[in-house]
């Protein structure tokens, strides 16, 4: 066998043949391997592509009282006279504002509460007092109401000029909602109270239906305070 792989051996370098023999030290070249650069390029262009959307989302909502539109709008008073542009980072800053002023909002919104209970007790005694105390009664009650007027329209501005809200909100009836619905209806009461406070020195047999206004403005007042709680 040694002699036989000799010759072989021999004619092959003889007649310049390559050698049968393998060469196992060569390497097969190495593959490049790029299953790990997409996953990477991948999240590269997700993120990129959510930046943008972010960028390009509205900054301020559609729907917007007339109020807020008037100082916190694109062309509000803030805009034209306060020099703040509506950036990202501003509409931050406004949220926080907004939260601010809806905490000042509740606040006074108790206060103004606890007015119309402590005007509540002292109108049904006026309704059945008479002479002085009547006279004292009446300019306590008529005290009280300029205190609480004061203190309600705080709290109805508090509300109607706070900056809007974050975009995407969810829609369908919802606390908030309610809460302004009910906003609306004792407001009504409340220019009605005061219309017919004005009118009864005139016409004694409107104290019904103020008294009733009254009662009507202090129910949907005190219910748009414990939807909130909900």
């Amino acid at each position: 066998m040694l002699l036989r792989a000799t010759l072989v051996a021999f004619l092959c370098a003889s007649l310049g043949l390559p050698s049968l023999a393998q060469d196992t030290t060569r390497k097969a070249p190495a593959v490049a391997d790029t299953t790990l650069s997409q996953p990477a390029e991948s999240a590269d262009a997700l993120l990129s592509g959510l930046t943008d959307s972010l960028s390009a989302a509205p900054l301020l909502p559609d729907h917007m009282l007339f109020t807020q539109r008037a100082v916190w709008g694109k062309k509000g008073l803030v805009r034209v006279f306060g020099g703040t542009e509506l950036t990202l980072e501003r509409r931050e800053k406004e949220l926080r504002i907004r939260r601010s002023m809806l905490k000042l909002h509740t606040v006074m919104g108790l206060v103004t509460l606890a007015g119309f209970v402590a005007q509540g007790i002292v109108g049904s005694q006026l309704y059945n007092a008479t002479g002085e105390r009547y006279t004292s009664l009446r300019n306590l009650h008529e005290g009280m109401a300029t205190a609480i007027n004061i203190s309600y329209a705080s709290t109805a501005l508090l509300s109607l000029t706070a900056p809007p809200p974050a975009v995407g909100q969810r829609r369908g009836l919802s606390t908030i909602k309610l809460h302004k619905y009910l906003a609306i209806v004792h407001m009504a009461g409340m220019i009605a109270t005061n219309i017919l406070a004005s009118k009864i020195q005139e016409d004694y047999t409107l104290k019904p239906y103020h008294r009733a206004a009254a009662y009507t403005t202090f129910g949907a007042f005190a219910t748009a305070i414990i939807v909130l709680k909900f």
